[in-house]
């Protein structure tokens, strides 16, 4: 019995120190991309973290045109800084996450369920960029069921839906006051 407790804290020490050498060597930068035993495990914690009522939840909302529209302008206006427009993550964002933003439009993603999709919208993933979004309203759960549709439709995005979607994406103020700015000159001839 002794010696089923000794390899047990053996195996537990071998762990420890695995796990401090692989910090030492790839540091805490968010700019790394994560190891394939990391992005494993992580994948794995998340699994095993969305609770399984959750992972069988069927998506509420019938499928329309009016309904993906919807979820194309909310996913535009407020997941494209980090997922892009295309769902391909590949925004300064979403590449300064750790880990970094996925792409949405691989099977990765495409194969949680529905539940589950609308699961980590609703609360977020703990030690990643995705916070939780859940208003606690019915509007709020109507919107997030839109996403899941939209997220589903991400891998047959059109060219010209991804360029609908940028005359949607938020603007900074200083776009706004360069935009402002051009319009007063284009309409006075004056610099201010």
């Amino acid at each position: 019995m002794r010696s089923v407790g000794l390899t047990v804290l053996a195996v537990l020490a071998l762990l420890a120190i695995g796990g401090m050498t692989y910090v030492v060597r790839t540091g805490l930068s968010a700019r790394e991309t994560p190891g394939i035993l990391e992005a494993r495990l992580a994948r794995a914690v998340r699994a095993f973290a969305i609770p399984r009522a959750a992972r069988r939840m069927a998506n509420p909302v019938l499928l329309s045109d009016d309904v993906l529209a919807e979820g194309m302008a909310h996913f535009a206006d407020h997941c494209a800084s980090c997922h892009a427009n295309d769902g391909g993550g590949d925004t300064d964002m979403g590449r300064g996450l750790f880990p970094k933003a996925p792409d949405m439009r691989l099977p990765s993603t495409q194969r949680l369920t529905d539940g589950e999709l609308f699961y980590i919208i609703q609360n977020g993933v703990r030690f990643t960029g995705m916070p939780g979004w859940s208003t606690g309203t019915d509007a709020g759960d109507t919107s997030t069921w839109h996403l899941v549709h939209f997220i589903r439709h991400l891998p047959m995005l059109l060219p010209e839906e991804v360029a609908r979607m940028e005359s949607m994406n938020p603007r900074s103020l200083e776009d706004i006051r360069r935009e402002i700015e051009e319009e007063r000159f284009l309409q006075t001839g004056a610099i201010q």
